[in-house]
């Protein structure tokens, strides 16, 4: 089976690599009417002090967004990115994907022990539990 997407796509992506490996993972899978939205969230405390200054979490985020447009741009119709913020990080991508219309949302799970996904609340788990639009998790490339 040949997986294609040709709708409008919400990518979240945590860091370099992870943007410029799930661009890569998903960019076979990219029709030219594909749409996709790359996103990083900007976890806010809470009322707790962050632990970089909001300049310098945004200056992060472009340069995910700079090495996670090259795959995708090369197949997509369009790409755009955007920043968000929020306390709880997959009810801030569920909003944003139910917000933008998007058709699904599409990432490349991240590897970590059981222990550091235990600590930290496994978001990939989560996106898939509290999904309000379809999920689809990429398989890891090579």
């Amino acid at each position: 089976m040949t997986l294609s997407f040709d709708g409008r796509l919400l990518v979240p992506v945590a860091d370099p690599d992870d943007g410029e490996s799930t661009a890569r993972a998903l960019a076979a899978h990219l029709e030219p009417s594909s749409s996709v939205i790359v996103v990083n969230v900007i976890e806010k405390a809470g009322g707790a002090p962050d632990k970089a200054s909001v300049e310098q979490r945004e200056e992060y985020a472009r340069t995910i967004f700079e090495r996670t447009r090259g795959p995708l741009e090369e197949t997509a119709g369009s790409v755009e990115t955007a920043i968000l913020f929020g306390t709880d990080v997959v009810e801030t991508i569920m909003d944003a994907a139910t917000e933008r219309a998007v058709d699904a949302v599409v990432f490349e799970p991240r590897e970590g022990s059981r222990f550091v996904e235990l600590l930290t609340g496994d978001v990939a788990r989560r996106l898939v539990k509290q999904a309000s639009v379809p999920v689809v998790a990429l398989p890891h490339g090579d």
